[in-house]
């Protein structure tokens, strides 16, 4: 988040796109419901008629795998109603220019035509949004979950450049993370393509340094992706190690995921319960849980914070880190000697520079957020204060692409998955909980009641949804919350896998997979 989260009581106006705050991050939403309280408009655009979508001020049912078109009008109209901030434009940004006539192309009444949105309602959201004297975006993975998923995100920093929403308290563009830590993950270095602190694997200089850190010569190509490496399995890749994820429940096409798990030489498997992945492991080492660990997270709003354990690990549990480092030890890697949480982290702060500033003792009492470059520094709570790390901000010319597959003949249905309140992730701890299975027991299907009468199902029955990777059976839930021709439902139960269906393509820059759009087959059993 280029924000805190005590910014999400601050705007004028709340643009939410692509999140379903009150069911994903209930807690965070509570900020945006003060907002409102206080006087703030909001904006919801989204293909489901979310709780979030009935507080707002203005909703916009936007067809899935359509943002691109509706940012474009948006953008089309703060350029057309004199809204730019032309100051902070040419003070701060490049390729203004060539994106101010790019985008004169596609009017509110073009995009509506693709959309679904109301060309009126689309000038109303640009115009409130660029008049706003704070203006904030707040997306999750509505948005990153499409092939087009770098597009979309792109087109929103144009908004927030275009109006200058960006370095102050109660605006930016701000993505809310997905499961604790992810943040603190990416930090580490847990991408394909960047070293601790996010430092470019391909600049050689970073490869000097981490070659001599680590002991040994590093190459200075990117890794793969997980993408790359389950089309690999068995074949370029013999060996997984999965920590702390179940890949088989939440990954797409599940088939090919557990065809390419089977595929290898050995599975290894950190996880503190058995889930569905660690049911396919070779080997697995039992984790200590949240509870009995000491350590570091840092959060979505890049805040770093001490972990400490509550309770003593049961049975065999060792923390992560101790699991890894003696794997390193004994697979002949140097500077893996560590005997505490402590040298890890500070090990961390000493070659990332965003931590530079920071150490074990040091965040005590979680009251920094990164960067904190220097031992002086009191911390960066909001991101772009007077310049970009790039120096000028980028406008980028961004097209509408079609998602990987669109509904046809064969499969005339939307579908677009997502998360419940009641249920985390793949329910490997919610799951586990009788008191959640009371209020969440099996997954549903939510399908508009004309379409349950026009498809002949039944309210509360089950169906067969289909894809060209295969079938689930699900129960049907008639409501208005589906607009008609798209349904939604979790992928959170494994006796429903419903990621059998997904996963028909990917962005090629991230590799993320397009788990919100995939066309379906419903058919009444």
């Amino acid at each position: 988040m280029s924000n805190p989260l005590a910014d999400m009581e601050k705007p004028d106006v709340i643009f939410c796109i692509g999140t379903n705050m009150t069911e994903c991050h209930p807690v965070a939403a509570t900020r945006l419901k003060r907002a409102l309280a206080a006087g703030a408009r909001m904006i919801v655009a989204d293909p489901r008629r979310i709780r979030l979508a009935e507080i707002a001020d203005l909703y916009l049912p936007i067809r899935v795998g359509s943002d691109v078109a509706l940012l474009l009008a948006m953008a089309h109209v703060i350029e057309r109603e004199g809204l730019v901030d032309q100051d902070f434009v040419a003070e701060r940004t490049e390729g203004f220019a060539a994106f101010r006539d790019h985008v004169r192309a596609f009017t509110p009444e073009w995009a509506a035509a693709i959309c679904g949105v109301p060309a009126a309602d689309i000038e109303q959201a640009a115009i409130w949004y660029a008049s706003a004297e704070r203006g904030a975006i707040y997306y999750t993975l509505g948005i990153t979950e499409h092939i087009c998923g770098v597009d979309n995100v792109q087109s929103l920093s144009n908004l927030v450049l275009m109006t200058g929403h960006i370095g102050r308290e109660g605006t930016g563009i701000n993505p809310m993370r997905g499961q604790n830590n992810i943040q603190g993950a990416g930090d580490c270095g847990a991408l394909p393509n960047n070293y601790p602190g996010f430092q470019p694997v391909d600049d050689p200089r970073n490869q000097e340094k981490f070659s001599k850190l680590w002991g040994r010569e590093i190459s200075a190509e990117r890794g793969p992706t997980k993408v790359t490496a389950l089309a690999g399995a068995g074949d370029r890749f013999r060996a997984f190690l999965i920590a702390g994820e179940n890949t088989v429940v939440s990954d797409p096409d599940r088939a090919h995921c557990e065809h390419a798990l089977r595929s290898l030489d050995h599975l290894v498997v950190i996880d503190i319960f058995p889930t569905e992945t660690a049911m396919l492991a070779d080997v697995v080492l039992p984790a200590t849980s949240w509870a009995e660990t000491d350590g570091v997270c840092t959060n979505t709003e890049r805040r770093v914070q001490r972990l400490r354990a509550a309770v003593p690990p049961i049975g065999m549990a060792k923390p992560d880190w101790w699991i890894i480092a003696q794997l390193a030890k004994r697979l002949g890697f140097a500077g893996f000697d560590w005997t505490g949480p402590d040298q890890v982290f500070n090990e961390l702060c000493s070659v990332s520079p965003i931590y530079a500033g920071l150490d074990w003792d040091r965040i005590d009492r979680g009251e920094y957020q990164w960067p904190v470059p220097s031992r002086d520094h009191p911390g960066t709570p909001i991101l772009h204060e007077g310049s970009f790390p790039r120096g000028r901000g980028l406008f980028k010319q961004v097209t509408l692409r079609d998602p990987a597959e669109v509904v046809d003949a064969d499969y005339p249905v939307w579908l677009t998955t997502g998360r419940r309140l009641e249920s985390y992730h793949t329910r490997t701890q919610t799951g586990r909980a009788a008191g959640i299975d009371y209020l969440l027991p099996e997954e549903v299907l939510e399908v508009h009641p004309d379409d349950v009468a026009a498809w002949r199902l039944v309210d509360g029955e089950k169906a067969r949804m289909s894809s060209p990777r295969g079938s689930v059976t699900i129960r049907i839930k008639a409501t208005r919350r589906s607009p008609r021709g798209t349904v939604f439902c979790s992928f959170s139960f494994d006796d429903t896998p419903v990621n059998l269906l997904t996963g028909s393509g990917y962005d090629p820059i991230t590799q993320t997979a397009e788990l919100k759009v995939c066309p379906v087959r419903i058919e009444a059993i």
